[in-house]
């Protein structure tokens, strides 16, 4: 109970709880559209997801700075690639809670003469880049500790064990494609933040890419994958050690 209680005294807990409930309604929305004994209860879980979008917006207004200080601590990496990346991808963060902000105080009334579609595509935009650079990173991570794998002499002994003890294998994989393959889940079950970080990341990416109309898949994928990224985000703040670092 305290744990709970110490997740949902944290601003970023209270927000994932919230991105959690509006992808679970959206997919449960698109799931139940055909269904006409239904019509009541979509109804009812279009407007719980219209309200949490509302109130994690509310809870991002201090994010901007949240990201320009974290780009900050990432330019004095020593790692270039992991400070372009992390740096690139924190200032595009910041860029798109501000886009994020000004839609809020659009719908609140607060601004009046704003093109609302036109700050919206540029949020996605800065959104999407974020993901891109991201994902770069985990890349960059996961070729790096492939690299450290393949030159442990107890991890080649076990693949090449792996490779000649699957011998019908050969007859319709690439034995160096399994080998590759091998190495990769290796690593990553090895290193299960960083699997957990690029399944959040990829699940993400849908999101812009449906959004810019670069690829286009329907409000059930959407769903799924905000809803798979959510609960991945919950997963990593209640056990720090399953979060990604840098």
């Amino acid at each position: 109970m305290d744990a709970v209680v110490s997740f949902t005294n944290q601003s970023q807990g209270r927000d994932r709880i919230f991105r959690t409930t509006q992808y679970a309604c959206a997919l449960s929305t698109y799931l139940l559209r055909d269904n006409p004994d239904r019509k009541d209860l979509v109804a009812k879980l279009k407007s719980l997801e219209t309200t949490m979008s509302a109130g994690r917006k509310l809870f991002r207004l201090g994010n901007t700075i949240n990201s320009i200080e974290a780009a900050k601590r990432t330019m004095q990496l020593s790692d270039r690639v992991l400070c372009l990346c992390l740096t690139a991808a924190n200032m595009t963060r910041a860029l798109y809670f501000v886009c994020d902000n000004a839609l809020w105080a659009r719908n609140v009334g607060l601004i009046r003469n704003m093109d609302k579609e036109r700050w919206s595509l540029n949020a996605s935009r800065c959104y999407f880049i974020s993901l891109v650079m991201n994902l770069t990173r985990d890349v960059y991570v996961i070729l790096q500790l492939m690299s450290q794998k393949a030159r442990d002499r107890r991890f080649r002994q076990k693949m090449d064990t792996h490779l000649n003890g699957n011998p019908e294998v050969a007859d319709v994989v690439v034995p160096q494609l399994d080998a590759f393959l091998f190495l990769l889940l290796e690593s990553l079950r090895s290193h299960p933040a960083v699997a957990l970080d690029t399944l959040k990341n990829i699940c993400d990416l849908f999101i812009p890419l449906d959004k810019l109309g670069i690829y286009k898949s329907n409000a059930g994928v959407v769903g799924f994958c905000g809803l798979m990224s959510s609960v991945i985000g919950i997963v990593t703040l209640a056990q720090p050690k399953l979060k990604i670092k840098p």
